[in-house]
């Protein structure tokens, strides 16, 4: 396991890489001039272009990125925001809880949510519930976040004044937000708990241990869904990263001052660093993500877990004969 995960980790290396390489091109490919932002547009040509050689935009981009590596490997520095003036790594580390908050908030909703009503959609297949269900999971899929945030705030907010529209100042805050982002979560994991229940309940030993006179729910939870976990646990580890990334979206509509937040006022301003640095750090956590979600494999499926047993237990047998051979 031990290898395993330091494999993992060292395949973080060229995603990294390639996350700096493609933003360092795309900010590279927007108009406008960050020096010419920052000046204002009463600055003279001469303040521009020494504020651009103050900062190395006129170095070729093959030596801003190898820069902003060197920087980032050997320092930790992920840059300095034009806009705030501040390590770009204080400005994120500042943001990203909340920014956090709304992703775990969101994906709980959709958990609590998606998971039951796979469930049931599977153990009902072909029934009204059935049909509503795969209904509404196509129509939440379908909707995009920031829609949906609107709507939410037009009913809750504005006609029936139950919720705030805007603001992160406390639970009733948090509403909203969490069911503008958790809502096509939830629809995905409907769809997938579905599918992964109704793969797993055709099983031999499902009808076995029904013939023996188990409990349906003790069927249900201890063997169907328990063996249908690993596509659902996917979709949540997937879901979290694409959360972190609709948070964008959905902090601006509810005015949020998370890291999406942050990062849209930053491509608005050309705050090159901070737009760097926030993808970066992101992508980073996706990785890591995605790394917890397949760990998590070998705890709640005990296949991959007697695969890694067996390959230890394997390199012991080897070098057990070996040492017995030849004496």
């Amino acid at each position: 396991m031990g290898k395993y995960i330091g494999k993992r980790l060292l395949m973080m290396i060229p995603v990294m890489l390639g996350v700096i390489v493609i933003v360092f091109i795309i900010m590279q490919m927007t108009p406008g001039d960050p020096a010419r932002q920052i000046l204002g547009d009463n600055a003279s040509v001469e303040e521009v272009e020494a504020l651009r050689e103050e900062m190395g935009l006129n170095d070729p981009l093959v030596v801003q990125c190898f820069n902003y590596i060197k920087n980032l490997v050997l320092h930790g520095d992920f840059g300095t925001s034009y806009r705030t003036n501040l390590p770009v790594i204080s400005d994120i580390l500042v943001r990203f809880p909340t920014t956090m908050n709304l992703t775990f908030a969101g994906i709980l909703f959709a958990i609590v949510l998606g998971i039951p009503l796979g469930i049931a959609s599977a153990l009902k297949k072909g029934s009204i519930l059935d049909e509503v269900c795969s209904v509404v999971g196509m129509v939440g899929i379908s909707m995009p976040n920031f829609w949906i945030g609107l709507l939410l705030a037009q009913l809750f907010a504005l006609k029936l004044g139950w919720l705030p529209a805007t603001g992160w100042y406390g639970p009733q805050y948090w509403i909203l937000p969490a069911i503008t982002v958790g809502i096509n979560g939830a629809a995905i994991i409907m769809r997938t708990t579905r599918s992964s229940m109704l793969e797993v309940i055709r099983q031999d030993y499902i009808r076995t241990a029904r013939a023996k006179g188990v409990y349906e729910k003790v069927v249900i939870t201890k063997h169907a869904l328990k063996n249908a976990m690993i596509p659902i646990i996917t979709a949540i580890g997937l879901r979290i990263g694409v959360q972190l990334g609709g948070a964008m979206v959905v902090e601006t509509v509810f005015s949020i001052p998370g890291l999406g937040k942050y990062l849209v006022d930053s491509i608005s301003y050309r705050d090159y660093p901070a737009v760097r640095g926030g993808v970066l750090f992101i992508a980073i956590v996706f990785s890591l993500v995605n790394l917890c979600v397949d760990i998590i494999y070998a705890f709640v499926d005990p296949r991959i877990k007697s695969q890694y047993g067996g390959a230890n237990r394997k390199k012991k047998l080897i070098a057990e004969l070996g040492e017995e051979d030849p004496a």
